[in-house]
């Protein structure tokens, strides 16, 4: 039984994960990652680093990031704990659709994750407090290799859903696109 699904976004290749979780009396059983399941989006890429975040104040915003080569990493997203409005933007100049996002909500109530290709960028507002993320890497992470898009660009035209709360120095301060 497949207990993971995947489902195109408005921006191929991000897509979403539906897990199907297994619930009786005692709770439930929630399968994260099943490289077997999983194998056709990561393109048999392996895993190579699992991180977790914890984000204390609803508002906060973290983003964009990615990493360039020869770091370039693919990445799975699940939201633990609380709610997150979650943005990807393709940042592949080469790209038709090329600064277009797709967004969508992560929650600890909806059994979803997102598929981040390599050559987008990732962000997301908390949208509750106490908000808990695991992250699933194709690549180690590599400071030098870590690339920042400034989340408030108006090119990007996003519409973070709250008022920020809290937003790095170098994610406020990375030059506009």
């Amino acid at each position: 039984m497949r207990r993971l699904r995947v489902e195109r976004t408005n921006l191929e290749p991000v897509k979403i994960i539906n897990r199907t979780l297994m619930e009786d009396n005692r709770g439930f059983f929630d399968r994260l990652f099943c490289n077997k399941e999983l194998k056709k989006i990561l393109k048999n890429k392996p895993i190579k680093q699992i991180n977790h975040s914890f984000t204390k104040k609803k508002g906060t915003l973290r983003g964009l990031h990615y990493q360039k080569n020869p770091y370039k990493e693919a990445k799975i997203i699940t939201c633990l704990k609380g709610k997150v409005f979650d943005v990807a933007v393709d940042i592949r100049k080469d790209s038709k659709t090329y600064l277009k996002k797709t967004v969508n909500e992560l929650s600890d109530q909806n059994n979803k994750s997102i598929y981040i290709p390599e050559g987008f960028a990732h962000g997301f507002q908390a949208m509750k407090d106490n908000c808990i993320l695991v992250y699933f890497h194709t690549e180690f992470y590599n400071i030098k290799s870590s690339g920042y898009v400034n989340p408030l660009d108006p090119k990007l035209d996003i519409n973070w859903p709250l008022a920020i709360s809290i937003i790095s120095d170098i994610d406020k301060n990375t030059k506009y696109l």
